[in-house]
Parts: structure tokens; C-alpha cells; sequence
């Protein structure tokens, strides 16, 4: 019998998908909430109140059960709480506002895309939750 003098490894655990959900979505959340935001503070996309923006929300147009808008940069932006979750998102007023923000006919693709056919493989979960997570250190360095 020959002495095998590397020690074992142990084999490293792949991330289920649902952590990688989980990641992208903190992640993304966090720099929905703090790319407009100025001085810490943002307003929200539905009714303008202004608060910090950790105690704010990603809101989303089309429902977050549809993962071809679910990280959309047009479909998610920040909202209160009264919006996001007493008045279930405010959806008519996020879709008229985002046509006035973004242009005519931005809420209406959103609404065609979300019904699309869509897939998207762990790396670019992956890819994404790193992309996320680059773009939001940036907020610390300023």
C-alpha cells in the first residue's frame, strides 16, 4: 500500500439556485434602492415620499414570479412600503410614471416581456449577483 501524502479535500458544495435567487435578488435590491439616491436618501416612484434608502423597497412593475423582468433596471425601482405592499405596488401609477420616465411604451413592453418565454442558467446567476455586488460597492467609494 503507497502513503498518499495530500491530505483529502473536501469537495466544495455547488449553491443550490434558490440561494443564487436569493443573492441576486439582495443584491439587485440594494442597488435599485441606491442609484438615484442622493445623500442617502430616495424617493419613492409612486407617491415621491423620501426616506432612506435601506428602509425603502424594490418595487417591482410586472410581479417578481416572472424572472425575465424580475432584474429588469426599468421594471424595478424604489418604493415605500405603503406602496410596494398596502397598495400592492401602485401598478398603474408605476406604469404610467415609467412611460413618462423611460418613454412611451416602456410599461407596455415590460407588460409583453414578463409573458416571455425566459431562462436563465446558474452562471448567469452567478455573473449577475457579481455584477451587482461590483456596482453597489461603488456607492461606498463615493
Amino acid at each position: 500500500m503507497a502513503f498518499n501524502p495530500q491530505p483529502k479535500t473536501k469537495k466544495e458544495k455547488k449553491p443550490s439556485r434558490s440561494s443564487l435567487v436569493k443573492k441576486l435578488d439582495t443584491e439587485f435590491s440594494i442597488y435599485i434602492r441606491r442609484r438615484f439616491a442622493v445623500n442617502g436618501k430616495a424617493s419613492c416612484f409612486t407617491c415621491d415620499k423620501i426616506d432612506d434608502w435601506n428602509k425603502l423597497q424594490c418595487g417591482h412593475f410586472q410581479s417578481r414570479k416572472h424572472y425575465a423582468t424580475r432584474w429588469d433596471e426599468n421594471n424595478c425601482q424604489v418604493q415605500c412600503v405603503g406602496c410596494n405592499v398596502m397598495r400592492y405596488g401602485e401598478q398603474y401609477k408605476f406604469g404610467i410614471h415609467l412611460d413618462q420616465v423611460y418613454g412611451n411604451g416602456v410599461a407596455v413592453n415590460l407588460l409583453r416581456k414578463a409573458k416571455s418565454e425566459f431562462k436563465i442558467k446558474d452562471f448567469e446567476l452567478i455573473d449577475l449577483i457579481e455584477y451587482y455586488k461590483n456596482k453597489n460597492k461603488l456607492f461606498d467609494i463615493k
